[in-house]
């Protein structure tokens, strides 16, 4: 019985002393932590005691919360003159395709911090400007290059400048080129303009125009599209003047809509009053109209009998 209560009281002591070690770290640290001094127990205790506010996250790991695809917004491309500013461009994509073939996507190489783009070629003058973007050798395309020209015009009836982009012109392997004609892409002088999509294809309205069968072959695409040029202040876009397509998918369907609806509006008021006359038809006396002279006579007869009777 004694050597048994020995064992007993063994088990306690033993029990006790792991526990005392499991709890010995945490105790310690926060020795170690009131001991190091005033610069750095309160950000430590912190760590150790949770206060209800979760730690900022790190760098890398703001990474991993970033949402997945999720395009980088690029600083505006800037042709200097002078030192100064005069053109300014943006797009949040700017993608070109051959055909059926995949598309060239060639927005980091224009607006990537790297500068990727020569834009040494560029022009601006007081009424024309020219927006020229070398991209060298990409992929299968040799010599790529984009060229915008800009025209500012003095219109006597608004009594302000304009300017407009007239042509978009695509350059590769050396001596090939594809013209777009730019239709409705103009906006005040003294403001930028914007567009969600500037593209030659007809479902974003085709605001580039193929000027040759070749140029048909090709599809060059903007979005969130943004460009200004002259009388630019501060190396920024002055405010924005945004397009208006007349008639957008929306628009279309409304249009379409309405006109169904009234077609069979007009169809049921054409029914009901047909069912009216129908129903006044069906009210009108039975007239007999005889068809040989006895059986005039005959009627004229009875007639007569019954005025006398009368």
């Amino acid at each position: 019985m004694a050597s048994l209560w020995k064992h007993f009281c063994i088990l306690v002591l033993h029990l006790h002393s792991s526990s005392s070690f499991h709890q010995r770290p945490a105790s310690s640290s926060a020795s170690v932590i009131r001991d190091e001094g005033s610069k750095t127990t309160m950000r430590n205790e912190e760590n150790l005691f949770f206060t209800g506010e979760p730690e900022k996250p790190r760098a890398s790991q703001r990474k991993l919360l970033q949402t997945a695809g999720a395009a980088p917004a690029f600083s505006p491309l800037k042709v200097l003159s002078n030192g100064e500013p005069c053109i300014l461009f943006q797009a949040r994509k700017l993608s070109l395709r051959f055909e059926k073939q995949r598309p060239v996507d060639l927005t980091e190489l224009t607006f990537s911090p790297q500068k990727l783009v020569d834009t040494r070629e560029s022009l601006c003058q007081q009424d024309r400007a020219t927006l020229v973007m070398r991209f060298g050798d990409v992929e299968d395309l040799r010599g790529l290059s984009i060229r915008f020209q800009l025209s500012n015009t003095f219109y006597e009836s608004s009594g302000q400048w304009w300017f407009s982009v007239d042509q978009v012109s695509v350059s590769y392997n050396t001596s090939e080129e594809v013209v777009f004609n730019a239709t409705d892409v103009y906006a005040p002088a003294a403001s930028s303009y914007r567009c969600l999509h500037v593209s030659s294809l007809q479902r974003y309205s085709g605001l580039l125009l193929p000027s040759t069968e070749h140029a048909q072959r090709w599809a060059i695409t903007f979005i969130d599209f943004q460009i200004q040029a002259f009388n630019i202040s501060g190396g920024r876009f002055s405010p924005a003047s945004d397009c208006t397509t007349v008639l957008t998918p929306a628009i279309l369907m409304g249009l379409i809509t309405s006109l169904i609806l009234l077609l069979v509006l007009a169809y049921a008021l054409h029914m009901v009053v047909h069912l009216k006359h129908i129903e006044h038809d069906d009210q009108k006396p039975d007239i007999y109209f005889p068809q040989s002279p006895e059986q005039l006579d005959h009627c004229c007869e009875e007639s007569s009998t019954e005025k006398n009777v009368m």
